[in-house]
């Protein structure tokens, strides 16, 4: 009796095992929503299936990819995780050989007919596909609430240079010019400050190692970093992105610049409307630049329930999974084929502008440098807010761009 009844235990863990789908990502709190919507969808259209939502919070999701390597390195992955593609998925676990080709489900799918060329090579080499993208997002955004900013006189800048000198006749209104928060932000600002600074171009080339970061060129956007940061607010390293938001939301700043999750969290978690609520620009010296990322998700090997992974893998990638996480995530959809009328005012502008601008990667997002070099560089980050000294910054950036094999 007692065997039969372990038999019939086993066998029921079994089975639950078969039916549950654990997933692996940084998306909770206020980013929770769009992920959860995509599970019910997901579950609605998998009866059979069952998705445990494991969730690790932390902005950029540093905090999840630490857990995220213990797991894996231990050989205990989930059945699929959230990764930025570029970079920091392929250099990280496709080059270690722990992940599984999906051009089968590609092309099952006909995916390779709707989602743009540029983005399927960021997930590929040439040795396969190796993840599936659920949003484009953009990282070089200025956010900012248009009637305050009549309050005060001032416009959105259209360039660092006059942000430089608007900041004195904000902080005379007692008023905080730019909200910061923790460091994985002031890299967010950096890659935007850069941008500017060098132009696409020379922005391209620090990733090919064609331009060193301690090339003058590249010095001159430290200083420029230097400057802007006096005009931050001193607490930043005790804040989350969302609680900078917050404060250009109640008026205690005049801008953020952040990605366009921001304008998910000020519309799906605050109830603003795009254009009065809350208004945007490009990061200053960006126009006509999309500086681009995206989340995707992928299939390690030794997924446990690897059938049920290719099905919310399947159902991510279509276009219901698609409409049903964008809008509500604050992102672009990165297929083709979408139905804009689903989204807001700031993403269909979002979107016209990722059909027309130039193009460029991330670097907090994983878009053009290996993970290492990626989460190292808070350090130099940190340098340069301890010492001010960009010379300094900008000669360990290139030291640990040659120690990561940045370029090569």
């Amino acid at each position: 009796m007692r065997r039969l009844l372990a038999i019939l235990i086993a066998a029921g863990m079994t089975l639950a095992a078969a039916n549950t789908v654990e997933i692996f990502s940084w998306w909770a709190g206020d980013e929770g929503p769009a992920l959860e919507a995509l599970i019910e969808g997901f579950e609605a259209a998998n009866p059979d299936l069952t998705i445990d939502n494991v969730t690790v919070t932390g902005g950029a999701g540093v905090v999840a990819k630490a857990v995220l390597k213990t797991r894996m390195l231990g050989g205990d992955p989930p059945d699929s995780f959230q990764a930025h593609i570029g970079k920091e998925l392929i250099d990280t676990w496709v080059i270690a050989d722990r992940m599984e080709d999906l051009t089968f489900l590609f092309e099952e799918e006909g995916w390779l007919d709707v989602f743009p060329p540029d983005l399927i090579d960021l997930i590929s080499t040439s040795e396969g596909i190796w993840s599936v993208p659920v949003n484009i997002h953009r990282s070089n955004v200025m956010w900012y609430v248009p009637a305050k900013l009549e309050e005060w006189g001032i416009s959105a800048p259209e360039t660092w240079e006059e942000f430089l000198v608007v900041c004195p006749a904000i902080q005379a209104q007692g008023v905080t010019p730019l909200a910061l928060a923790e460091n994985w932000t002031v890299q967010h600002l950096w890659e935007s400050i850069a941008l500017a600074a060098l132009g696409p171009d020379d922005y391209d080339r620090l990733w090919t190692g064609e331009l060193a970061f301690n090339d003058p060129k590249s010095v001159a956007a430290f200083e420029l970093m230097n400057d802007v940061l006096a005009c931050a607010n001193a607490d930043a390293a005790g804040l989350s992105w969302q609680q900078a938001t917050d404060r250009v939301v109640d008026g205690e700043a005049a801008f953020n610049v952040m990605g366009d999750w921001a304008a998910g969290y000020m519309f799906t978690t605050l109830g603003l409307e795009p254009g009065t609520g809350f208004g945007w620009a490009p990061a200053p010296g960006t126009d006509g630049i999309f500086m681009v990322l995206s989340d995707s998700f992928g299939l390690p090997l030794g997924a446990p329930n690897r059938e049920g992974a290719i099905e919310w893998l399947r159902y991510i990638g279509s276009l219901e999974g698609t409409d049903t996480f964008n809008p509500i995530k604050g992102a672009i959809a990165p297929r083709t084929d979408t139905d804009l009328g689903k989204y807001n005012a700031y993403l269909q502008s979002a979107a016209a502008d990722f059909a027309s601008d130039r193009q460029v990667g991330s670097l907090a997002h994983g878009t053009v440098a290996n993970e290492n070099f990626m989460s190292t560089f808070a350090q130099v980050m940190e340098i340069l807010l301890d010492t001010g000294n960009a010379q300094a910054a900008a000669n360990a950036a290139q030291a640990l761009a040659l120690q990561t094999g940045v370029g090569r």
